[in-house]
């Protein structure tokens, strides 16, 4: 009886400790499956990351032609990434205004041309001083003083950034002062503009005509906050804005001529006139750019 009591004791034991292996061997295999798939999150997310970076530096430096038909195959071979973060990196630069998708045929580079500029920058001027009103009448004193703290926090290296810091930042001092109106709409309304010209504003941040004294415009407009005049804080931020026209316009014409004025000779360089086509490739405006 002992004999058979020890016999099933060392049974039993063994059983235990086989089922104990098991469990740690299955608690293992759980616990590599899991960072392995994590591993494969970031290496997708790293691939999209890679694919937008990348695919944006092509539009900024003007190697994919406004207008053109992006082949989402070529970049995928020429980028050495599959089509899906390819995919997903052109659909973010479609929201940041950068290309444009068109049902049934693809993604389009954002054609360069001031149409519609003009009535997208006096939107958003009436709604940044309507925007800069409102705050000056309900923000109360903790509030506007999220406003100055914004722009001490950024102003001494502001023009030493490069461009797509300046222009997130810029984005930034003006989306904080229509949150401060307390009007969400305001702030929905602004960030669909901003979509729509940020690949403009891209270029003339970048451009040698970029004005640095803007810098000056932002504190006089954070004063006049701090003063609640609600007055001169509108009317330095529709001359703030008017004047980033003036210098995108410049911009623009600069672009459009480095990258198709290269192929031209030189007699018709200094008046490229670049056809517009509208939908259905119907010509509909023939125009000069004056590059005296």
């Amino acid at each position: 009886m002992r004999r058979v009591h020890i016999g099933l004791s060392t049974n039993m034991s063994q059983n235990r400790s086989r089922g104990s292996m098991t469990e740690r061997s299955e608690t293992a295999d759980n616990a590599d499956s899991l960072p392995s798939a994590d591993v494969e999150i970031r290496r997708a997310a790293d691939s999209s990351e890679r694919a937008y970076n990348t695919i944006r530096k092509l539009l900024v430096e003007f190697k994919l032609k406004p207008e053109e038909r992006i082949n989402e195959l070529q970049l995928s071979r020429k980028l050495g990434i599959s089509r899906t973060p390819i995919r997903e990196a052109l659909n973010r630069l479609a929201s940041e205004g950068f290309v444009s998708l068109t049902p049934n045929r693809g993604f389009f580079v954002r054609s360069l041309s001031t149409e519609g500029l003009l009535d997208l920058y006096e939107l958003r001027s009436v709604i940044e001083c309507a925007a800069f009103k409102l705050m000056c009448k309900r923000a109360d004193d903790q509030q506007l003083a999220r406003l100055s703290a914004y722009w001490e926090a950024i102003v001494d290296g502001y023009r030493d950034q490069p461009a797509d810091t300046i222009l997130a930042q810029d984005e930034g001092f003006h989306l904080l002062i229509a949150e401060l109106s307390g009007n969400s709409e305001l702030v929905n309304q602004l960030l669909a503009i901003n979509a729509r010209i940020r690949f403009i504003r891209r270029i003339q941040i970048e451009h040698r005509t970029h004005n640095l004294f803007q810098i000056d415009s932002h504190s006089a407009i954070v004063e006049a906050a701090r003063r609640r005049d609600a007055e001169k804080g509108s009317e330095l931020l529709r001359e703030h804005i008017e004047m980033t026209v003036s210098a995108t316009q410049q911009a623009l014409k600069d672009a459009l001529l480095k990258v198709f004025a290269p192929s031209r000779d030189p007699a018709s360089r200094r008046n490229a006139v670049f056809d517009r086509q509208g939908a259905g490739g119907k010509r509909i405006e023939r125009k000069s750019v004056d590059t005296s």
